[in-house]
């Protein structure tokens, strides 16, 4: 692979102004916000103002690299979802980069996640600034606790809190992965 924001089936690439459409139908769809933020869908107007216009601007910000990355497969060309890498910030988190994604459901089981996320993985631990990967999920997410373990990271914890809004799951509470550099280095050593 030459390029790190390739596998042989999906590229990631900057998201651009003509993406607003296809990120307002994946954040506007009920399964793939049911256990995101409050758990309902992302009014498109809400993607277009604030969501598209804040991905554009961490482009700037972040160091090159980070982000939130269109996701598409190269066969097709069909746009498939994102794959982000940021400053850690969700609830319950405390440093790291914080990596994450979201596909829209008809590409869910394919492998996409857990290979995008890999790559994603691979490329941020690369820079040697950066100590350790994290990411979270509800507890009760058992297909994106699967893809984070299959993309390295290892459950930190189990973590509760108060959130304005009742998802369905909630009392189960949410979980911690992580991946450290020197853990991430001596698994590829070993392969």
């Amino acid at each position: 692979m030459t390029n790190w924001t390739e596998t042989p089936r999906l590229r990631l690439r900057p998201f651009t102004p003509d993406d607003a459409a296809d990120l307002a139908a994946l954040h506007g769809d009920p399964e793939v916000m049911r256990f995101i933020d409050d758990g309902r869908p992302v009014p498109r107007a809400v993607v277009e103002n604030s969501t598209l216009p804040g991905f554009l601007a961490e482009y700037r910000e972040l160091p090159r690299g980070q982000g939130c990355f269109a996701a598409e497969e190269i066969a097709t060309g069909r746009f498939l979802g994102w794959f982000s890498a940021r400053p850690a910030v969700s609830a319950g988190l405390d440093g790291g980069i914080e990596v994450g994604y979201r596909l829209r459901p008809a590409v869910w089981g394919r492998g996409f996640a857990t290979e995008g996320l890999r790559l994603l993985v691979d490329r941020v631990l690369t820079d040697p600034g950066v100590e350790r990967v994290v990411a979270t999920t509800m507890t009760v997410n058992k297909r994106s606790r699967r893809v984070l373990e299959k993309a390295g990271l290892t459950l930190v914890r189990t973590f509760f809190l108060e959130w304005p809004e009742y998802i369905e799951g909630a009392e189960h509470g949410d979980v911690e992965y992580a991946l450290s550099r020197q853990d991430w280095a001596c698994d590829r050593a070993r392969h």
